[in-house]
């Protein structure tokens, strides 16, 4: 039996943080500006999910991601932040949750960009940087940590089944439930925990065998296997769906998205100076979003 005192300190904490990511999430800033077309170009040119989506899915999409920008501090460490980044970073926050449209993610504050990968003492030259991405803890608590090229090579590779970006954002997920343990509370139904874990066990198995074609770095443990299961699902649902049914259907559950019927597709747009521009303005490409 735990003394009086030492009770109410305990629940004095838990009151803190609860109350805390309620006013981080009553705080967040709403777009009050309409999403710039040739912000809505880099996503056509750079993400299939946005454009598997029909016109009010679009809107959707580009409010979240546009809010998400707003309220979630986006900074280079020897290297320029452009727009493009941040539409990037907003889209790997956005796809995950796409389904739960009052979302929040009350436990990120400042997304920091490297120009390449790192190391554990986030040194971006010397030995052992092999580190893509990371969800910082401690004194970097609500920081994630991404390298500039993977961020980039997550959307611009279509088949590799890896987004490293939406990988740190599924452990974000993850963790909301107090630890990054694969187990995703928040979004999983009570009735599923047991079989997830189950097939998460089976599958890892799979791995360890070397007779499965998910990422051998979903192997490491099950926080891991959940992201890298999740990257896949993501970016090859209708592969992920033929070879893993069973693992397709209970990340259907968890994401409440059906990708296996979404057309993911990259739409090259090649537009000339003097072309009339693709917003429909009227005007010639030059003289508007250019």
């Amino acid at each position: 039996m735990l003394p009086f005192f030492l009770l109410l300190f305990l629940i004095s904490i838990v009151l803190f943080n609860v109350y805390s990511k309620k006013e981080t999430i009553s705080k967040w800033k709403e777009p009050n500006v309409s999403f710039l077309e040739k912000w809505r170009l880099i996503l056509v040119e750079k993400v299939a999910f946005y454009n598997a989506l029909n016109k009010e899915e679009k809107e959707l999409f580009e409010y979240k991601i546009h809010e998400f920008i707003l309220n979630c501090k986006i900074t280079g460490v020897n290297t320029s932040i452009d727009i493009t980044d941040k539409l990037l970073i907003g889209s790997s926050a956005v796809i995950p949750i796409f389904n739960f449209p009052r979302w929040k993610y009350p436990n990120i504050s400042e997304v920091i960009l490297y120009p390449k990968m790192f190391n554990r003492n986030f040194e971006i030259t010397g030995n052992d940087r092999r580190i893509l991405g990371m969800v910082g803890n401690g004194y970097l608590e609500g920081k994630m940590i991404l390298s500039k090229p993977a961020l980039h090579l997550g959307f611009a590779n279509e088949s590799d089944k890896k987004n490293t970006a939406i990988h740190e954002f599924i452990h974000l997920i993850d963790k909301l439930d107090g630890k990054i343990d694969g187990i995703p509370k928040v979004l999983l139904e009570k009735q599923y925990i047991i079989p997830w874990l189950d097939l998460m066990n089976k599958k890892m198995e799979e791995i360890y065998s070397e007779n499965s074609d998910i990422n051998p770095y979903g192997g490491t443990n099950n926080a891991e296997f959940f992201s890298v299961a999740s990257e896949y699902f993501f970016e090859r649902p209708k592969l992920l769906a033929k070879k893993h049914p069973d693992l397709y259907k209970l990340l259907e559950k968890i994401f409440k998205q059906d990708m296996d019927d979404k057309n993911l597709h990259i739409r090259r747009v090649d537009i000339s100076r003097n072309d009339p521009c693709p917003c429909n303005s009227g005007l010639k490409y030059k003289k508007c979003c250019i």
